[in-house]
């Protein structure tokens, strides 16, 4: 870092800089930064010096980045917005006004949403805000508080907690059954109309997993309905598409309802699981602290309801 201080002496000036280059204008840039515009102009005119570089091209009507000014300021908001958003997560986590999880559409949609009328219940002063996304998000990097993630259980620079253990059946709806009849073997699943989660970030399981760990072998052609998101799956079996895969701990609900059914007793259990994840070395807030335990609570309440009622998921 000397060599930054030496080029430029104030992180002011960096700001000015920014700012400047956002707005294409001093005057604006002085407003958003409280200070006078000779001020901006000075900062602008220090680092053009120590850069021995122009920056912007000033006319009689306005400023405008020369190529050269481009090319810093893209790198310079860069540097800053990445510096905006590791302080807002380290503000986040230490004043705990707020909980942020992040996680799949799938979860929060079938697990999550249905229970959050219980914790706010609970712990009315406390504010939850999800964060779906496609793909695991760095929570070291971002203003997050506490992610879902599917695996072993250990994650580089993330502490973790057990939510459920990774349980997979083959479900679909009533109606499909009842136009394709019963599905008397797993051996039988094989010729039904399939649907495959092909998720293009996140490792998960196939169909041909599936087979494999009931003793069958499977080619998969290509064919089937094919969906990148698991709460599109879930929603293609609901409306009688095919078979999918059901992660017990998403769709126990579903069953006890009647809106989707088992189709065998197979289950692929491979040692994964979904756990809750937050950054190593820094510590839940107190209100992380109480939904990081409220959800695995509610996880240990759904196996212990399912055990005593015999809800058919073996």
């Amino acid at each position: 870092m000397r060599k930054l201080y030496d080029l430029i002496h104030s992180p002011t000036a960096l700001l000015s800089f920014e700012a400047a280059a956002r707005n294409l204008s001093f005057s604006k840039a002085a407003a958003e930064l409280n200070v006078s515009q000779p001020a901006i102009s000075a900062a602008v005119r220090k680092i053009e010096q120590a850069l021995g570089a122009r920056l912007f091209e000033r006319r009689n009507r306005g400023i405008s980045l020369t190529e050269t000014g481009e090319k810093f300021y893209a790198d310079v908001s860069f540097g800053l917005m990445h510096i905006l958003r590791s302080a807002e997560a380290v503000r986040q986590r230490n004043d705990g006004s707020h909980v942020t999880i992040s996680c799949s559409t799938a979860f929060a949609h079938y697990w999550l949403v249905p229970r959050l009328a219980r914790f706010r219940a609970l712990y009315p002063g406390i504010d939850i805000r999800m964060e779906t996304t496609d793909r695991d998000t760095d929570l070291r990097q971002s203003a997050v508080s506490l992610g879902v993630r599917r695996g072993g259980g250990a994650w580089i620079g993330y502490g973790s907690a057990k939510l459920a253990d990774d349980r997979i059946v083959a479900v679909c709806s009533p109606a499909y059954l009842a136009a394709h009849g019963e599905i008397p073997s797993v051996a039988a699943l094989a010729t039904c109309q399939l649907i495959h989660l092909d998720e293009p970030f996140r490792l998960r399981p196939r169909w041909a997993d599936w087979f494999s760990a009931a003793g069958h072998a499977f080619r998969d052609t290509g064919g089937g309905l094919r969906l990148n998101d698991y709460a599109l799956v879930l929603q293609a079996a609901i409306a009688g598409e095919g078979i999918a895969f059901g992660w017990t701990h998403l769709i126990a609900p579903l069953i006890e309802k009647g809106i989707l059914v088992q189709v065998t007793e197979h289950a692929l259990l491979d040692g994964s699981g979904h756990y809750v994840i937050w950054p190593d070395g820094s510590e839940p807030s107190a209100n992380a602290r109480l939904f990081l335990e409220w959800l695995i609570a509610q996880e240990d309440q759904s196996r212990e309801v399912s055990a005593i009622s015999g809800s058919g998921l073996t």
